[in-house]
């Protein structure tokens, strides 16, 4: 019985994807799988306003965008050294909607994304709704959620301000020992 290669479908935006990559890169190296890496442009483009002060706006066409060259040289010097093979993929629309649909067409086994850095950004989820809340919501496969600023044990996040914990240095499969 041969087997197939799966796709571990990963959510990337920009440096800040570094440890996302890195976490998704772990797992496709445990599994054997290859990384899918899903940007998506969400922003419109303003054509406009209407008589009434609204502004008119579409969706970039994908034809028109470029998976960003930084993002995908973050990606090499990440994947290269485990000698994992990654694939671009360049969405327009909702975030949580491409990443689930990229999923779903290469029956992925994984989706992993990462959570907005800081305080400001944990609230400007709560208030619009996460990706990965989204995502763990609305699909059937596993999602992982790597935190990009973790909070240590015994730090109040409100007194002592975002990023006091310490770096997570290790790999997230690695344990620690005493």
């Amino acid at each position: 019985m041969s087997q197939t290669t799966r796709d571990i479908v990963v959510g990337v935006v920009d440096e800040r994807s570094r440890h996302v990559v890195e976490t998704a890169a772990w797992y496709a190296d445990t599994f054997g799988a290859r990384l899918t890496c899903v940007a998506v442009d969400a922003s419109p483009y303003t054509l406009g306003e209407t008589p009434t002060g609204g502004l008119v706006t579409v969706p970039p066409l994908a034809e028109d965008l470029e998976f960003d060259p930084a993002l995908s040289r973050i990606i090499d010097e990440v994947v290269a050294p485990r000698g994992i093979a990654w694939t671009p993929r360049l969405r327009v629309g909702g975030p949580a909607t491409e990443i689930s649909r990229v999923a779903e067409e290469l029956d992925a086994l994984m989706i992993v994304v990462g959570t907005k850095e800081g305080l400001r950004g944990s609230l400007r989820e709560l208030f619009n709704g996460s990706v990965a809340a989204q995502l763990t919501h609305r699909q059937r496969r596993p999602v992982v959620v790597v935190p990009l600023d973790p909070v240590g044990e015994g730090v109040d996040p409100i007194q002592d301000g975002p990023g006091t914990a310490p770096e997570p240095g290790a790999d997230p499969g690695a344990s620690e020992t005493a």
